[in-house]
């Protein structure tokens, strides 16, 4: 599977911060260590055109990021310190995005090491995602003509807040997301469907809500790419979670997502979202679940 990444998706935060920014090396290492990719796989981002930053968000909001003028409400808001490198680093991993939806669409399946920042809105960052980059490959690739219509398979365990305000009135964008319902966002924008989990929910009433909404979304909505946002804090014991999901339970998510869109040979964009384990090579360790469940699919006899 080839992935984007590179070495400036990491960008130094203060100590004791809360977001676990050396997932993304620990995890480029991971799948190195273990097999998944080779160096030829992956396609180092440039940084994304601002040009294509606007076909989501508000200027004056793109303004105030290039030039460090964020109000300190704005920047307690987005949960990121506002830095050079900081805007850098979420202007590469949109491009990691757009880069990784064209693969997908060439390959069948791709992924970004990064990505899935679907806090972001038009006109503010907010919950660790300055930039939405779901959004922006989507626009990107439609206005290029590359798809018409695209489907986002949020499973994070927060809402897709930023996304779904996104596309709520877009016909040719679902926007699926199932998530705890009593935590952040404590204010939820209507998806095209939305489930709510209460706390605690496990391996089993998880996969019994998650299988029939995503094939009943799939036989209802014909598109041309699957964006997979597999957040991997529906863990039990995640920091920010409160879903009590395993080990196992995340592998099977995995799996059905997998063996499901491939299997109807729809392209498949894999993004991160979010994690907050004990540690970030233990966070990169869950997210590398997606990686091998894919492998173990493309070893499958027909």
């Amino acid at each position: 599977m080839r992935v984007s990444y590179t070495t400036d998706y990491f960008v130094p935060l203060p100590e004791k911060h809360p977001f676990p920014m050396g997932k993304f090396p620990a995890l480029h290492r991971t799948l190195l260590n273990e097999g998944l990719i080779t160096e030829s796989d992956v396609v180092a981002p440039r940084e994304v055109d601002w040009a294509d930053l606007l076909l989501v968000h508000d200027r004056a909001y793109l303004d105030a990021l290039a030039h460090g003028t964020l109000t300190k409400k704005e920047e307690r808001k987005m949960g990121l310190p506002w830095s050079q490198a900081l805007v850098k680093r979420s202007r590469h991993a949109v491009q990691g995005t757009m880069n990784a939806a064209y693969m997908a669409l060439e390959d069948g399946i791709a992924a970004n090491l990064a990505g899935g920042t679907h806090h972001a809105f038009p006109g503010h960052g907010e919950g660790f995602c300055v930039l939405n980059d779901v959004a922006v490959a989507i626009r990107a690739l439609r206005r290029a003509r590359w798809i018409r219509r695209a489907m986002v398979i949020d499973l994070d365990v927060h809402q897709g807040n930023g996304t779904a305000a996104i596309f709520e009135s877009d016909d040719d964008v679902f926007t699926m997301s199932i998530h705890g319902e009593k935590n952040y966002p404590f204010k939820k924008v209507n998806s095209t469907v939305d489930i709510g989990l209460p706390d605690g929910t496990g391996d089993d009433a998880y996969m019994a809500t998650l299988e029939p909404a995503v094939v009943g979304a799939l036989n209802q909505f014909e598109c041309d790419l699957v964006i997979y946002l597999g957040g991997v804090d529906v863990l039990e014991g995640d920091r920010f979670g409160r879903l009590s999901l395993t080990r196992e339970g995340l592998h099977r998510r995995d799996r059905f997502i997998l063996e499901e869109v491939v299997g109807r040979e729809i392209p498949l964009l894999c993004l991160l979202s979010g994690g907050y384990a004990e540690s970030p090579e233990r966070t990169a360790d869950l997210h590398a679940t997606t990686h091998r469940e894919a492998a173990k699919l493309s070893l499958s006899p027909a």
